[in-house]
């Protein structure tokens, strides 16, 4: 999950800015109207009133990824998520979609590697008939062998548009691979293909029945609703779903890394790419219920900085440094701290050189950005200008009632409090430049760092045998 600023589309950052500023004196009680309860099977109930207009979103949150899968069953999670419109008790597969359409609304689910989430955005006077389809799929989820089958290829021809033909994609799946060795975070969430050969109709089965109980699940509403009635409603359609146990969650740590990873991947492309990531700490729950941050949360936040310093809005560091020269290194150089997760946080840093530069010069600017922060540090003007931007990106980001709903079960299901957006930016307006100048100093060595460069081969052609310094053939 990206801070508050990076929820939004670059288009806004310009505009954020003059309203950040005209905000910032003030933290805005982002989810002070938001209510939550628990219904007596464990089912979590969050409500986010907004009666703007007369529409909601119903979603359904589940605390289970990629990162709880076996390995030899990778993409199990993602695939049970393409089977939950196969049918249930009562539906056929198909069925559902047909009748949240006519309900005058529209739906889809996604899967990541912390939770999996379905969703529907219709008319407020609907909401009742979408709760009681979720709840039935959710309780009785059920579909033949042959279903199975049939939508596994999908899945599989899935992965060959999305990643097998997107050398990015694969390049960031290798990287992943390589920069963990024992934490799931390493196996890709659509799956390796290998994994999806052998996956069976029972493996899809099985992990519902593991992770699909009341007590790892949470409902979000959000939109022109009353919280009473949601949660009454709720209760009638999700109250009477058996409770069933959680199995134990092995922590699974990653291994201390003590040494630079380099990988290299050989693929049809135009322009070369160079992708450098570090393990940094992340912010965790507890961090963020403190009273006093600890020494973790508080190189978390500061990361969060670093991370909108280099790339937060249109002309910062990493734009002006390495694309706005004549003598340009990069046409494109982006960072990203995904700090706000279940599993291990990473901070990254990635280019693609201009005509007639080369990584290796890509990398050197990348790294001299770090640098020149750890050495020189940020600017007051600098601090301000982010710092305003998340006030404004908060606020504005409550336009969309999906949003609203988004970001409630996302911090749900990863384990932060209702009233994470407001006790972050509070958070994040206390962090000084020495902080920032600090983790950039500390965390970007090369012991935990793994590089992945995207070296392009002719377009069409068969893979050659290009030598690549330092790399085994």
């Amino acid at each position: 999950m990206k801070h508050p600023f990076h929820t939004l589309n670059a288009r806004w950052r310009r505009g954020l800015l003059a309203a950040g500023l005209a905000l910032a004196a003030t933290v805005p009680a982002l989810a002070a109207d938001a209510v939550q309860t628990v219904l007596p099977n464990g089912l979590t109930v969050i409500v986010k009133p907004d009666h703007r207009a007369p529409t909601a979103v119903h979603m359904l949150w589940v605390r289970v990824g990629s990162m709880d899968e076996v390995d030899g069953a990778s993409g199990v999670a993602h695939v049970l998520e393409h089977m939950m419109f196969k049918g249930s008790a009562t539906l056929k597969a198909g069925e559902f979609s047909r009748k949240v359409a006519a309900l005058g609304g529209r739906e889809n689910a996604f899967t990541s590697k912390d939770y999996t989430g379905y969703f529907q955005q219709i008319p407020v006077e609907r909401l009742e008939a979408v709760m009681q389809l979720e709840a039935d799929r959710f309780a009785t989820n059920q579909w033949s062998d042959e279903d199975f089958r049939k939508e596994l290829e999908v899945v599989k021809e899935e992965r060959r548009m999305r990643t097998e033909d997107n050398p990015h994609a694969r390049l960031g799946e290798l990287q992943n691979a390589t920069q963990f060795v024992a934490h799931p975070y390493r196996r890709p969430i659509v799956g390796w293909m290998g994994d999806l050969d052998s996956l069976q109709p029972d493996d899809a089965r099985s992990f519902w029945r593991t992770w699909y109980t009341p007590a790892n699940a949470a409902v979000v509403v959000a939109g022109d609703v009353e919280p009473e009635k949601v949660f009454a409603l709720a209760a009638k359609y999700y109250g009477g779903i058996a409770h069933r146990d959680l199995p134990a969650r092995k922590p699974r740590p990653e291994p201390a890394q003590n040494g630079e990873r380099r990988v290299w991947l050989k693929a049809s492309a135009e322009q070369a790419v160079v992708a450098l990531s570090y393990k940094v700490p992340g912010l965790t729950p507890q961090g963020l219920l403190a009273d006093t941050p600890d020494a973790q949360t508080t190189d978390a936040l500061a990361l969060m900085v670093l991370d909108a310093v280099l790339t937060g809005y249109d002309g910062a560091r990493l734009e002006r440094a390495l694309t706005q020269d004549a003598d340009h290194v990069a046409d494109s150089a982006d960072a990203y701290y995904g700090g706000m997760s279940r599993g291990p946080a990473t901070f990254g840093l990635s280019g693609v050189p201009a005509k007639g530069k080369t990584v290796e010069q890509v990398e050197a600017a990348l790294r001299a950005e770090i640098a020149r922060v750890a050495k020189e540090g940020i600017s007051q003007a600098e601090l301000e200008r982010v710092k305003a931007q998340w006030v404004a990106g908060a606020v504005y980001g409550q336009d969309s009632v999906f949003n609203q709903g988004r970001m409630a079960g996302s911090n749900w299901a990863v384990g932060y409090p209702l009233d994470t957006q407001e006790r972050l930016i509070a958070r994040l307006r206390q962090v000084t430049a020495a902080q920032v100048q600090a983790v950039a100093a500390k965390y970007f060595g090369n012991d935990e760092l793994t590089v992945a460069t995207l070296v392009p081969q002719p377009m069409g052609a068969p893979r050659s045998r290009v030598a690549i310094p330092g790399m085994r053939h």
